[in-house]
C-alpha cells in the first residue's frame, strides 16, 4: 500500500528547517548508499553529526510520531533517524531497492518515507518514482507532505532539471511485518472507528473491536 499525507510538517516547521538548511553543510549521498545503489545515487546529503542535522531529526522524528495517521498505517517499533537530501541541476537517484537493514544497531526496514520538503513549483524534475507491480507511480508533494511505501518496492527520483529539491528520507521497522496484514489492521482500524463515531459502542463495533485486536494479538512480532 503507496499512502500519501498531507501536512506531515506544519508551515513553522518548513521555516525553521530552511532556515537551518540554508547554512547548512551537504556531502556526497553515496556515503550512505549500499554497494549496489552508489553506482545511480547522485545527490547531497545534510552533514549527519551536526546540532542542524539533529535538530531537523527530532523535528521530523516528533512529527511523524504525533501523526495519527501514520502510526495506524505503519504501527511503528523503530523509526530511523532521517536523511536530509538535496538535489540540484543534473541530480537523480536511478531505481533501487532499499537495503533490508539499516543502522548500527540494524533495524528491519520494513517501510520507507519520502517527506517533501520544497514546494513542487520550486523545482523541475525530481518526482518520487515507485513500480509496485503495474508499472511506476509519480509523486511530486507538497512540502511538508510525504509518501509511505513498502521498502520491497523499486523505486527512483527522477533527474532534476532546474532548482532544488530537498527531501527527508527514513524508514519504518514495524510491528507488524507483513504489508497485507499491515492493511487489513489499517481497514479495521478505520471501520471501527467510523462506527463508534456514528453510533457508539454497538454490538457490530465491539465484534470489529474484538477481530482487531485479536489480529494485532496475532500478528504483532515483538
Amino acid at each position: 500500500m503507496i499512502t500519501c499525507i498531507d501536512q506531515v510538517l506544519t508551515p513553522e516547521n518548513l521555516a525553521t528547517i530552511h532556515q537551518y538548511l540554508e547554512v547548512a553543510e551537504f556531502v556526497d549521498g553515496r556515503q550512505t548508499a549500499g554497494m549496489f545503489a552508489q553506482p545511480v545515487k547522485h545527490n547531497q546529503q545534510l552533514q549527519g553529526d551536526t546540532d542542524t542535522a539533529r535538530s531537523i531529526k527530532a523535528m521530523i522524528t516528533e512529527a511523524l510520531g504525533s501523526n495519527a495517521l501514520f502510526q495506524a498505517i505503519a504501527r511503528p517499533h523503530t523509526i530511523r533517524p532521517a536523511l536530509i537530501n538535496r538535489y540540484g541541476p543534473g541530480m537523480g537517484y536511478g531505481w533501487h531497492t532499499d537495503n533490508a537493514l539499516m543502522g548500527d544497531p540494524p533495524i528491519r526496514s520494513d517501510m520507507s518515507l519520502t517527506l517533501f520538503l520544497s514546494e513542487p513549483h520550486s523545482y523541475q524534475g525530481g518526482e518520487l518514482l515507485i513500480d509496485d507491480g503495474p508499472g511506476p507511480q509519480s509523486f511530486k508533494l507538497a512540502a511538508g507532505s510525504m509518501v509511505l511505501y513498502p521498502s520491497t518496492f523499486l523505486h527512483a527520483v527522477a533527474e532534476v532539471t532546474d532548482g532544488v529539491r530537498l527531501a527527508a528520507v527514513t524508514w519504518v521497522q514495524s510491528l507488524v511485518r507483513d504489508p497485507h496484514q499491515r492493511e487489513i489492521l489499517f481497514d479495521l482500524d478505520t471501520v471501527q472507528r467510523s462506527l463508534f463515531e456514528k453510533y457508539g459502542k454497538t454490538l457490530e463495533f465491539d465484534l470489529i473491536h474484538k477481530t482487531h485486536r485479536n489480529l494485532l494479538r496475532q500478528w504483532v512480532d515483538l
